[in-house]
């Protein structure tokens, strides 16, 4: 083995290790939590992993040995430059993409199909200018095909995933990526995923545990509001995977009295949230309820009125529940930010019609805080 092959296989394994652990910790991928998942999704999260990692062992071993050959001299415009190029320029590309596999819960596999296009492309292009001199690239009828078939590989690949993860509501991707024995288990925190908005122009500075889940400042707000209303009833619209309701129930039992309605439309969901709050030891505190919350009965004057299910039910079921909730009590309503018109537009709406008065809070989705105008004194 060469000094120069040597070098080269040596910052090619740095490189490799290094994307591997950077890849591990931004998506906090444990053993346990790996080991949850199907055989098949196990293994495409595995070459997700791989992808971008090989994408850097290949661009770290190109570039050290053009340097060493050269004597600290990197010539870009050389075939192995522009190779080296190419690598990091699907790096770049896989990396990116991997994020918004973490924050839109891409389905595993995806960052592996789409090595295999970008890579199969650029085979075929690499072989198609080789024609030109034939001597740059002995092989490159040999590399032309295996282009292609990485071409036809990654596509296929997309073509078996994407659809039926398309034809999946968004919550139940979630689920799928959450879900397990260990519900008790946290969800990490990762930045907001949510685009700046005029009253929102740093939302990154916030941050969330998915692109479902109240924001996890928002959740430790509406803790210290009960904590500091002391309601006796808390009524939630959207349980999903029940971090609202836990922080609600947390603030109930801190005061040491009241207790937390929450209820959630869609029967998986809602027994994901049932284990979550058996697992928490707060489901004392909590009833929650398999029923739509334009059907829900609640019996008493509700004090503390949290809106945060499906975006078009959000004022049918506010209208619905407004007249029992105390004159004294809150309402709070998340998703009210410009991203969000419809809930921000029917919010002002019962504001223009005199039902509430309302303060819109800049957060990354927007929250909504408003009370009753009737019997308000």
């Amino acid at each position: 083995m060469t000094s120069i092959t040597a070098i080269s296989l040596g910052a090619a394994g740095l490189a490799l290790a290094a994307g591997l652990r950077a890849d591990l910790r931004r998506r906090a991928i444990t053993p346990a939590a790996l080991v949850r998942q199907r055989p098949l999704a196990i293994l495409l999260a595995i070459l997700d992993l791989a992808a971008a990692a090989l994408m850097a062992a290949a661009a770290a071993a190109l570039f050290c040995a053009m340097l060493v050959a050269g004597r600290g001299v990197l010539r870009l415009s050389s075939a192995p430059g522009l190779v080296g190029l190419g690598c990091v320029t699907v790096l770049t590309i896989l990396w990116s993409e991997g994020k918004r596999q973490i924050q839109y819960q891409r389905p595993p596999g995806t960052i592996f199909a789409e090595w295999l296009t970008l890579s199969g492309a650029g085979l075929l292009a690499a072989s198609l200018l080789a024609r030109r001199t034939p001597a740059a690239m002995p092989h490159a009828q040999a590399v032309g095909l295996a282009g292609g078939l990485a071409l036809l590989a990654g596509g296929a690949l997309l073509a078996v995933i994407v659809p039926r993860f398309a034809r999946k509501y968004e919550g139940l991707r979630i689920l799928d990526r959450v879900g397990g024995p260990a519900e008790a288990e946290p969800q990490f925190h990762q930045p907001e995923y949510t685009p700046p908005s005029p009253e929102c122009p740093n939302p990154g500075l916030w941050r969330m545990l998915d692109s479902q889940t109240t924001e996890v400042e928002v959740l430790d707000l509406l803790k210290s509001l009960v904590v500091a209303l002391k309601p006796n009833l808390v009524v939630e619209t959207g349980t999903f995977l029940g971090h609202g309701a836990l922080k609600l129930a947390e603030g109930v039992k801190e005061n040491g009295f009241g207790r937390v309605i929450t209820v959630e439309f869609d029967p998986q969901i809602h027994a994901h949230a049932k284990r979550r709050f058996a697992a928490s030891g707060l489901e004392p505190w909590i009833e929650a309820r398999n029923e739509s919350s334009l059907e829900s009965t609640i019996e008493g004057t509700i004090d503390f009125l949290y809106s945060d299910s499906h975006l078009a039910n959000r004022e049918q079921e506010i209208r619905r529940l407004l007249p029992q909730l105390d004159p004294r009590g809150l309402l709070v309503i998340h998703d009210a930010s410009s991203h969000f018109r419809l809930v921000r537009e029917a919010a002002l709406r019962m504001e223009q019609e005199g039902l509430i008065s309302v303060v819109l809070l800049s957060t990354p989705r927007g929250v909504a805080i408003a009370q009753r105008r009737a019997g308000r004194r």
